[in-house]
């Protein structure tokens, strides 16, 4: 399995920086050339490929992949902090790894560009930072794996190591949008409950999606990671809502596939189907989860039976040899008022297209592989 994934892995390292082939939305041209988070799943994943097997190749495809965007003066290509965007910060965790490695200021000051999105992001009245400026007043799960592990590796290296605010808003997450009874987060919650799609009460979407409780479980671990241990309190509130959120969507695990759906509490409904980018990521956080002391070492063999058999459903070799990841989710969403059909609803969910090779799967898949790698050393 290991020579066939690397093998994959450096099939999409012959893409071009302005036109990845792990970009399936801006291969079909409905997103222009910018700094954002499906690379940025990518890079991740591949620099710690490359701290883990400590082969050249990963380590020069992102310098020269990066370096397409990052000018000397530290400005980004397609970057900028006033659209407040969480998703736009996703990718500028990796500039701390190559500023360690190249001692290159340009990636210094391009950290020190997105913390200043940190500073002025606007938040709900809760605290939570929006998920886009265009979705006033709106957390959404996604947005805490976007923008979290940024703004704690920064707290970590850069600052006083004050987690107060991360924590808070991991807690306020838990507090608005975890449905007691079936141990799952919403996708999304209006503080202001007059989005079209949220309930009036509540404020909270309909459904769960899959992918954006992904988001959620690897933006807790990952945070995890770049904390300070030694504080105590914020490292083990983070350490308790991870085990919790873990244990909860470990019910409604496929008993056969070992996967999970679409929608992860309607298995079996018409139109649902085991999704490679969730479920991956799942098989991630388990993995990163039990490394990190974090999960009981008995969670070992189900984060290793989710990743295999991902491989053994959807990495496929085509009739031309050629080797694909399927069953990936292209994109979801919640609104904004001028689009009605994200409404969160089931039938939404299942709607959305499912494409092959795109980073929002590849990259989770790599950094399960990058744990499977470590556990066999």
């Amino acid at each position: 399995m290991n020579e066939i994934i690397d093998k994959y892995i450096d099939k999409l390292m012959t893409s071009p920086p302005d036109l990845p082939l792990w970009n399936v939305e801006s291969l079909r041209g409905e997103k222009k050339v910018s700094w954002n988070y499906i690379d940025g799943c990518m890079m991740t994943s591949l620099i710690e490929l490359y701290k883990t097997t400590k082969e050249e190749k990963y380590i020069d495809f992102v310098k020269k992949f990066v370096d397409y965007y990052v000018f000397d003066d530290g400005t980004i290509r397609g970057y900028n902090p006033q659209k407040y965007s969480t998703d736009d910060v996703c990718e500028s965790r990796i500039l701390f790894d190559l500023y360690e490695m190249t001692g290159n200021e340009k990636f210094s000051k391009a950290i020190e560009l997105t913390y200043s999105q940190i500073l002025t992001h606007p938040r709900t009245k809760e605290g939570n930072f929006w998920h886009k400026k265009i979705y006033e007043n709106q957390i959404w799960l996604d947005g805490l794996y976007m923008m979290q592990p940024f703004y704690t590796r920064y707290q970590t290296l850069r600052n006083k190591k004050d987690y107060t605010d991360i924590v808070n808003q991991f807690k306020n997450v838990r507090k608005l949008m975890f449905d007691e009874k079936l141990k799952l987060y919403y996708h999304g919650y209006d503080s202001s409950k007059s989005i079209f799609w949220a309930d009036k009460k509540t404020g909270l979407s309909k459904n769960f999606w899959l992918r954006s409780l992904g988001w959620f479980y690897v933006g807790l671990i990952d945070v995890l990671d770049y904390m300070d241990e030694q504080m105590y309190d914020e490292y083990h509130t983070i350490k308790d809502i991870f085990k919790e959120a873990i244990d909860g969507i470990l019910l409604y695990q496929d008993k056969e596939s070992k996967m999970f759906w679409q929608v992860p509490n309607f298995p079996h409904r018409e139109g649902n189907y085991l999704e490679t980018s969730g479920s991956a990521m799942i098989a991630y956080a388990i993995l990163k989860g039990v490394r990190l002391k974090a999960l009981p070492e008995r969670y070992l063999s189900i984060g290793k039976e989710i990743f295999e058999n991902i491989c053994d459903r959807y990495l496929s070799i085509n009739e031309t040899g050629d080797l694909n990841l399927g069953g990936i989710c292209l994109a979801a969403g919640l609104g904004p008022e001028t689009n009605k059909r994200r409404d969160g609803s089931y039938e939404y969910y299942i709607s959305e297209p499912v494409v092959e090779n795109d980073a929002k799967g590849v990259g989770p898949l790599i950094m399960a592989y990058t744990e499977m790698i470590k556990l066999e050393k």
